[in-house]
């Protein structure tokens, strides 16, 4: 593989992209940087700090002032928060409900993707998200929009939070995924949409191992 890789996957909320972008990059022997987990993780500081997620001024300023960082421990891919291990708690429903309100921000967006931009300049990286191959690595070597049906999309994030042991209605589950899929579509700042030059992987009737092989494939066809 060459070296200074750039792999953008992106796709809507329950697609598997993370799963999939994690596993790809241990197979590729590159970083993984978890686009999606930098806005959850500022929604999370703005939940603790009671601050109104429609105050973009307040949101703005926060960004400026937390650091975020991505480092590997025994083993496995953590996200620090002003150096705290947040790795689980981003991933509560409350941070789920809330993250595409303060990733619509202009300002927020700005500082986050130009930290983006300087993590991938001199490394090989893989990054997920809802505007990868379109805003923050336009010039990726490889672009990947991966999708999958919304009942799907509700299975797999079903089955995830009942595994946690947590106790969701599969309805109101996929009223929340189809509400945030319309919010990352409309949203004015980047919204989620397929780059022209991105080809689309549908993983509704594949297993998470089949389409990190097609990744890989297409990595060796594509470069």
């Amino acid at each position: 593989m060459q070296s200074d890789l750039v792999i953008a996957i992106d796709g809507p909320a329950g697609a598997g992209k993370s799963t999939v972008a994690k596993k790809v990059a241990d197979r590729l022997g590159i970083i993984y940087i978890d686009t999606g987990a930098m806005y959850r993780a500022l929604t999370l500081e703005a939940l603790r700090r009671e601050i109104n997620l429609n105050n973009e001024e307040k949101l703005s300023n926060l960004a400026q002032q937390i650091e975020i960082e991505f480092e590997k421990i025994d083993g496995e891919d953590k996200v620090l928060l002003n150096g705290e291990d947040v790795s689980q708690e981003i991933r509560s429903q409350k941070v789920s409900n809330y993250v595409s309100l303060v990733a619509k921000v202009s300002t927020v967006r700005k500082k986050l993707v130009n930290l983006q931009q300087r993590m991938a300049r001199s490394k090989s990286v893989i990054m997920d998200g809802r505007d990868i191959g379109t805003v923050v690595l336009p010039n990726a070597d490889l672009k990947i929009f991966l999708t999958a049906s919304v009942q799907e999309r509700t299975r797999r994030r079903y089955n995830e939070l009942q595994t946690k042991g947590k106790v969701v209605e599969f309805d109101e589950l996929k009223e929340e995924i189809l509400r945030r899929d319309k919010l990352d579509k409309e949203r004015e700042v980047a919204p989620l949409k397929k780059a022209k030059d991105a080809i689309e992987l549908d993983s509704t009737d594949l297993t998470i191992e089949e389409v990190i092989d097609r990744i890989i494939k297409l990595c060796q066809e594509e470069l």
